[in-house]
């Protein structure tokens, strides 16, 4: 890093508004919501959602109570295209849902997008183009009023377009990408200029995303940001004015508080803020926000559990365990005195019916979406998985899968009940390393050796058996698929492995490894191993071999 960063970069300017008005403002309501889940969440994965995948996802959101959804991009992939058409076509939207599409200002895009468009009940044709200086000098090598040009022209073709969507209640959405990156009396005159072409009314608005495309500056620059806008544009009254915030600086949430109360009313993210780079708006972080002042957010996480279950299984991505609200560990106290405060602030609501929620460390009542308070200050029978792992992890660096918690903290929980009080943490990676690393019965290892030729891998596996000596020799496209292979030449019962991940344990020289295995077998059942060894592939192999004792 530079010892003198500003020779390298430069402070985002302030906007001039010496009178702004948003610091005194106070939210009384929520905003229109619309989620981009489905295509800026989307296209942040590294494997995209296939069509079962985003109607799951879609099905969820339109339950969770969003009437506004950026389906995706139709112009960009078949998928994408074939997915919009299912929609419409099958019936999966309902009629008071927008269908939200995202465009480039070009005219193959638009016509594709228009055509995907056809016989929908109501849509959002949600057109952009980047406006900011670097965006204009590096990408598109252009002039604003040549980067002015490309929305009107761009506006125009969608205009020319809308009499194919009869039948339909079209709104139409403007961003200028980069928003926050971009002079404000530039964002004002080329977002002007697409509203002479499009000429919303107050009767029928049409959207201004304002979006902070990248995070450059602190939220309250794009409250300065978004009021100037909203005091300096014309016909405000014919406008919706959204914003699209990002993460990379942290405050995406911060900046969209900030600009609502500057004066917008549409706020796009996404449930849980998966997005490009850092991320996008976490909408249930600001839903639920506005719920613990009290104000009815107009979405429904009341089993917020089975909304990350399906976000989870549709996008690969997990919630990590301290997302606000969200995460499995944010109701749970480790500390004693925060437990100590949390039990006396519960005691005394009980005595008092229909009181304000006022429990110290606990913004909102947890049951009120779906969860419940635990305390794991050490673990104890009434320790969740959660605690588990995290006691595991943070004494001993043991970074068990989400899967394996799940398997391994009922029998943690089973063991400590049997004791009848709380354990320690090293009390509790014995038990681990009893019924996983020291499951030596029927199989332990003597020896596993392999060689590669030509992208195959050939094993030979010398073991016991009931302390009986085995061995066999197997190939496959690597060490463990030659194992498996291997032990079907023996006899054993056809498995496969479901689940692999390692980690090291400790530093240095003669650092050890452990290996985290799941197998299952062909009449469904599944079992995790773990070995550890100062050899990765012995690790691994150990932990097969664990798996099969256990089953």
């Amino acid at each position: 890093m530079h010892k003198d960063p500003s020779k390298k970069y430069r402070a985002f300017p302030p906007i001039h508004l010496p009178d702004r008005q948003w610091p005194n403002r106070v939210l009384t309501h929520a905003p229109r919501w619309c989620s981009v889940d489905l295509r800026d969440g989307n296209q942040a994965l590294a494997v995209p959602m296939n069509v079962s995948q985003k109607l799951e996802l879609f099905q969820t959101l339109v339950k969770t109570g969003f009437k506004e959804i950026e389906v995706g991009f139709p112009s960009a992939s078949n998928t994408e295209f074939a997915f919009n058409r299912l929609l419409i076509e099958k019936g999966h939207a309902p009629d008071d849902v927008w269908l939200q599409v995202l465009v480039q200002a070009r005219e193959d895009l638009i016509e594709r997008t228009v055509e995907s468009l056809v016989g929908a009940k109501k849509v959002i044709i949600h057109m952009y183009n980047s406006t900011s200086p670097a965006q204009r000098r590096v990408v598109f090598g252009k002039s604003k009023d040549e980067i002015k040009a490309i929305a009107v022209k761009g506006a125009q073709m969608i205009r020319d377009r809308l009499h194919r969507l009869k039948g339909t209640e079209v709104m139409l959405q403007y961003s200028p990408e980069s928003f926050s990156m971009t002079e404000v009396e530039f964002a004002k005159e080329i977002s002007e200029a697409v509203m002479d072409v499009w000429q919303p009314t107050p009767q029928h608005k049409m959207i201004l995303n304002l979006p902070d495309t990248v995070e450059v500056a602190m939220p309250n620059v794009y409250a300065d940001q978004i009021e100037w806008i909203c005091r300096n544009i014309k016909n405000r009254d014919s406008l919706i004015v959204s914003l699209h915030t990002h993460n990379d600086r942290c405050t995406g949430v911060a900046a969209t508080e900030l600009g609502l109360l500057a004066g917008a009313d549409r706020v796009e993210g996404t449930l849980f803020g998966n997005g490009e780079r850092t991320g996008n708006l976490d909408i249930v972080t600001v839903a639920l926000n506005l719920y613990m002042h009290g104000i009815d957010p107009k979405l429904d996480f009341a089993n917020l559990g089975s909304i990350i279950d399906v976000y989870e299984r549709c996008t690969g991505m997990a919630v990590p365990p301290r997302q606000p609200y969200a995460g499995e560990l944010v109701f749970t106290a480790f500390s004693g005195s925060h437990q100590d405060a949390i039990k006396k602030g519960l005691a005394e609501r009980e005595k008092i019916p229909g009181a304000h929620w006022d429990v110290p460390y606990l913004t909102i009542d947890p049951a009120d979406i779906g969860r419940e308070y635990r305390e794991v200050i050490r673990v104890n029978s009434q320790s969740g998985k959660g605690g588990v792992a995290y006691l595991l992890e943070s004494e001993f660096g043991i970074e068990l899968p989400k899967d394996f918690q799940r398997e391994f903290g009922p029998i943690a929980n089973d063991a400590v009940d049997k004791l009848g009080r709380e354990v320690s943490g090293a009390e509790l990676k014995a038990m681990f390393w009893k019924e996983y690393v020291e499951r030596n019965t029927p199989w332990s290892l003597t020896s596993f050796e392999t060689e590669s030729k030509n992208g195959v891998v050939k094993c030979r596996a010398k073991l016991l058996r009931d302390g009986k000596a085995v061995e066999f020799s197997g190939e496959g496209n690597g060490p463990l698929a030659a194992l498996v292979h291997g032990f079907g030449t023996i006899g054993v019962p056809r498995f496969e492995i479901t689940n692999y991940s390692e980690h090291a344990l400790s530093s240095g020289e003669e650092a050890a490894a452990i290996s985290y295995i799941q197998i299952k077998t062909a009449d469904g059942k599944s079992r995790w191993g773990a070995g550890v060894d100062t050899n990765i592939e012995l690790a691994s192999v150990r932990a097969v071999l664990s798996a099969l004792n256990r089953l």
